[in-house]
């Protein structure tokens, strides 16, 4: 099975066109057979208001957008579904049928209260039950959260670190090393995936394509074309993640036929 390991897909975010049906319409015809999906940004808070406060509507819509990728576990395409976690920490809507979690915020967005206890108990959920974390974060809170915050589990940095501070900056700060720390190969350029395999190895890269924002089947492609091993472009294009989900409660989906 061919995984896309990063794609958004939602309900009351239409621009760029990312509801489930215009994913399915992007891999007709190509060999990705299922995907990692969450929900977009702003179903989940207003990235455009860094004084954005939380309010009961918010929480209503964000319960609905995670909800709703739970809704596309029976449809055509494996659905791997992500729980996008936000500052009220409310993993007690976790779903044993959450594969992940999707963690993000960039620079100029609100913050995340990583003293809040709420934090720390939500890690320790996630950890009990050995689901990853996509995280896109800035270096520093990257580097804290790791090192500091969730040791014990795993940590996807999406982009090969593209957003995270930069490939180069995590490969100097050590992380890449970290056998807790995985990638994905999301927009990322193709020199780099090359370097990181030459340099970390293929067992914790996975192919991505951040659709809406990348083309799944251009995306896939990028990998195909590389001057790699038969058996490491399928481990990327699907056998690493299918690893990963084997660690957590998400490893019970991966027996799920068409």
């Amino acid at each position: 099975m061919i995984v896309d390991a990063h794609a958004h897909c939602g309900i009351y975010d239409r621009f760029p066109p990312q509801a489930f049906e215009d994913y399915l319409a992007a891999v007709k015809n190509s060999s990705i057979e299922g995907a990692a999906m969450f929900s977009p940004v702003m179903e989940i808070y207003d990235r455009n208001d860094p004084d954005f406060a939380d309010n009961k509507a918010w929480q209503k819509q964000r319960k609905a957008s995670n909800r709703y990728l739970l809704s596309l576990e029976n449809r055509e395409l494996q659905v791997f579904p992500y729980f996008f976690i936000w500052n009220d920490f409310a993993v007690e809507q976790l779903d044993d049928r959450h594969c992940g979690i999707k963690w993000h915020r960039h620079a100029d967005e609100p913050v995340y209260r990583y003293e809040d206890p709420a934090c720390v108990a939500a890690v320790a959920e996630i950890r009990r039950r050995g689901v990853p974390v996509v995280f896109e974060e800035e270096l520093s809170n990257t580097l804290r959260f790791v090192n500091e915050i969730a040791r014990g589990v795993n940590v996807i940095i999406p982009h090969l670190g593209m957003l995270n501070g930069g490939y180069r900056a995590i490969a100097r700060s050590g992380l890449w090393e970290n056998p807790r720390v995985h990638t994905d190969t999301s927009l990322a350029s193709r020199d780099e995936i090359l370097n990181y395999i030459e340099c970390y190895g293929g067992t914790r890269i996975m192919f991505g394509s951040d659709f809406p924002f990348g083309d799944p089947v251009s995306e896939l492609n990028k990998i195909r074309e590389l001057p790699l091993s038969e058996n490491l472009q399928k481990a990327i294009a699907g056998g690493n993640f299918r690893k990963l989900m084997a660690q957590g409660q998400g490893g019970a989906l991966m027996n799920w036929r068409k």
